[in-house]
């Protein structure tokens, strides 16, 4: 009886705060579209060293408010680079499909009239799937997925009640793909700089 009594309470009280927050927030989703860019650091250790090229692509973004400071995102986006990699004696160009997805805790500081500033936090996967395009493809290179630690911030800038525009900057550092060929493999870490603008649709 007293569990139940306890749990009830529990129950209620988070209720109010859910019922509270809401009141307080008015708009707690947000669906976003962004252009990005993506420009990864070069790598080398082992004999090898690894370049990628510069390029950009989209980012689709949900982010859902639990309060005034505090929410969640959830991301995918997609892109296409080619990863070169070089050694005394190789030189392999992989040309391929970056799918991005990612969540993220996001916390909101103290906006300035229209302007929201935010930081974020989170982890999530980078896959990376060849093209096979003839000429940026070597045989045996398969897709590989790397676990990426994703961190940010940026400011949406309120156009209307549920219109705004969002400049952001996402960091992400991960191991750089193999793509399952032995000659390439030097497990070395990378970062990848993503700066992006769009807009965000609240409701």
């Amino acid at each position: 009886m007293k569990c139940r009594l306890l749990a009830g309470a529990v129950f209620g009280m988070v209720l109010l705060f859910t019922s509270n927050a809401r009141a307080d927030e008015g708009s707690k989703q947000e669906a976003s579209a962004q252009g990005i860019g993506f420009f990864t650091k070069d790598s080398t250790g082992g004999g090898f060293s690894q370049h990628s090229t510069n390029t950009g692509g989209f980012l689709l973004s949900y982010r859902y408010h639990f309060n005034r400071w505090l929410g969640a995102d959830v991301s995918y986006g997609r892109l296409r680079n080619t990863q070169r990699t070089f050694a005394p004696t190789i030189g392999l160009p992989v040309q391929a499909d970056i799918h991005e997805a990612t969540a993220a805790a996001v916390v909101t500081v103290p906006s300035f009239g229209r302007l929201r500033p935010y930081v974020l936090a989170g982890s999530g996967a980078l896959a990376f799937v060849p093209t096979q395009n003839t000429g940026a493809f070597v045989p045996g290179a398969s897709n590989q997925a790397r676990a990426v630690f994703v961190y940010g911030g940026g400011a949406d800038y309120g156009i209307s009640k549920h219109f705004a525009v969002r400049l952001e900057y996402r960091g992400f550092v991960y191991k750089r793909p193999d793509f399952g060929v032995i000659a390439s493999r030097f497990e070395q870490e990378t970062h990848t700089a993503q700066p992006s603008a769009g807009v965000v649709f609240r409701f």
